[in-house]
């Protein structure tokens, strides 16, 4: 599933066709798409895993989902989902989620929780932490309402640079490990941009999808952790479960 930072850099390649018009329209999505022909782009925007195009009266929200792909200015060898068509170029995506938003993107996103997003806040997450101490921090990272973008290469990684052992209860993390947790969400969110941007991304994983951990030098347990199941890289001895 493409996590936060990978929608922001499709949001930056496609900046051309902001301000232009569309063409032509297709694809299987059972989303009325007719209404897009004629339209023109007002702007690009995105939230956490959500990536929304922005019309003068709607926007349409695509998700990539755990498989969905994407093409600029060419095609795959598959029906994409929702084909437009400038006068300049096409955009194209593939296996994901289509919806049309009619109402102001501003009543239903809270811009604050994206970690990628100017208007994010670590006060807001702290608070919003809070109000759920019962759950495991393998959880609430995923939790979009709070970490919006922050997916499971992140979860695993945050976890590691922390120290946490992903089953630790939040209400039991001490405040200092709370709060590292929280910046640590954006600092690495923000070092996966720029990571994925070089090409770079996977060289710099330390506990995802990994054997050995780098710091004690035995072998990571893997499991599918959480409400989610998600695949979960730790290691039981420098990663601190608290309880």
């Amino acid at each position: 599933m493409p996590e936060g930072p990978s929608i922001l850099i499709l949001k930056e390649n496609v900046q051309p066709f902001k301000g232009k018009k569309i063409i032509s329209v297709a694809g299987n999505t059972k989303v009325d798409i007719a209404r897009l022909e004629g339209q023109k782009i007002v702007d690009f925007k995105s939230w956490g895993k959500h990536f929304l195009i922005c019309f003068k009266t709607f926007a349409v929200r695509i998700h990539l989902m755990m498989f969905g792909s994407y093409r600029i200015n060419e095609k795959k060898d598959a029906i994409p989902r929702l084909s437009m068509v400038f006068d300049t170029g096409e955009i194209n995506f593939y296996t994901c989620s289509v919806k049309i938003i009619e109402e102001d993107l501003n009543d239903i996103y809270d811009w604050s929780a994206d970690v990628l997003s100017d208007d994010w806040s670590a006060a807001a997450a702290k608070r919003k932490l809070k109000k759920k101490p019962e759950r495991l921090v393998c959880d609430v990272l995923l939790d979009q309402d709070i970490f919006a973008g922050v997916g499971n290469i992140i979860k695993n990684e945050v976890l590691f640079r922390t120290h946490i052992h992903p089953l630790s209860i939040v209400g039991a993390l001490p405040a200092r490990k709370l709060t590292e947790l929280i910046k640590e969400a954006q600092n690495y969110s923000f070092d996966f941009l720029k990571w994925k941007r070089n090409y770079e991304l996977k060289k710099h994983w330390l506990a995802y999808t990994k054997k050995i951990c780098p710091r004690s030098h035995i072998p990571f347990t893997k499991e599918y952790l959480g409400i989610t199941k998600r695949r979960t890289f730790y290691c039981t001895d420098c990663q601190v479960l608290y309880q």
